[in-house]
């Protein structure tokens, strides 16, 4: 199956969940009124998009209905899939404009970021770039083999050290290999605990130090991966991420396997950080940069 249809197929169970609850709404009323507006706001908020996003989606339809003068409550799907479009807008890509561009990964275990990297990696040499990798998540042994693994199926140079071995100093020494060897991309992975939260973010803050000082000049990004089966639950580890880590963009993997993708407007509207990647399994292809109007009409047509 290709990565089209199985994005199809993924959100094809968001827009069962979500798009059939307002469907239901909008189709027992035939006016506009106060009540629908009520009836609206409970369906989104069942719908894994969140109290607040929820007020902001009905708050803008308002708006739209009054400047477009509309009266029919059919004609509200279509204002809801302009709105939702509207609040996930935003930077699209990585800005890797000055080389060596670092992109630091971040994420809690199991959301898929290691996997996310081997795919980016595999994705950034297909269009040209040299690429190299630092297995910076050094506190699991089966992190830095997994991203051995992807990096030479990907074709390009990975930096580690043994378990155990200080992030940093793992940073560290792939910026200078980075450096040596001319490369466009580093990609950084790091630890995914939060059971320990005021250790693992001064990891992070150390990292980015490190980044700050030997990279001047060159490209930033941070990319916070999360899971789409998690719904709500992926918006507090945004929070505590987001306390620490200047993320630029969002990663959002398990997208075939859930019908939580509602969540990703929540993310983009309460956050206001782009989605910049959507994962749909554990294949290499399975990784794309996320187009807002083509998820939005994809929940609302089921056309993808």
């Amino acid at each position: 199956m290709g990565i089209f249809s199985k994005i199809k197929d993924g959100l094809l169970k968001t827009k069962n969940s979500m798009v059939k609850k307002i469907e239901k709404v909008v189709n027992s009323f035939t006016k506009i009124d106060e009540e629908l507006f009520e009836q609206l706001e409970d369906a989104l908020i069942m719908s894994d998009a969140g109290v607040d996003t929820s007020v902001r989606i009905c708050e803008e339809l308002r708006k739209k209905i009054k400047e477009t003068g509309t009266k029919d409550p059919a004609d509200i799907m279509g204002l809801l899939q302009e709105i939702i479009a509207g609040m996930m807008e935003g930077e699209v890509g990585l800005d890797l404009s000055a080389p060596p561009a670092v992109v630091l990964v971040i994420g809690v275990n199991g959301a898929g970021k290691t996997t996310t990297i081997g795919k980016l990696a595999m994705l950034l040499k297909q269009e040209g770039k040299r690429v190299i990798v630092a297995a910076a998540d050094t506190f699991r042994a089966a992190a830095i083999d997994q991203l051995q693994v992807w990096t030479e199926r990907a074709g390009v140079e990975l930096v580690k050290h043994a378990e155990g071995t200080d992030p940093a100093a793992v940073v560290f020494d792939a910026i200078e290999a980075a450096k040596a060897r001319k490369c466009d991309v580093l990609i950084c992975d790091t630890a995914g605990r939060l059971h320990n939260k005021k250790n693992l973010m001064d990891e992070l803050a150390k990292i980015n130090r490190i980044i700050g000082t030997k990279t001047e000049g060159s490209s930033r990004e941070t990319l916070l991966v999360l899971d789409a089966t998690t719904g709500q639950n992926g918006l507090i580890q945004a929070r505590q991420f987001k306390e620490t880590a200047n993320i630029t963009g969002i990663a959002l993997t398990k997208l075939d396997g859930t019908a939580k993708g509602g969540i990703a407007i929540t993310i983009a509207d309460e956050f206001d950080l782009p989605i910049k990647y959507i994962g749909t399994g554990e294949k290499a292809e399975d990784l794309e940069a996320f187009d807002p109007a083509r998820f939005a009409d994809s929940i609302f047509t089921g056309v993808y």
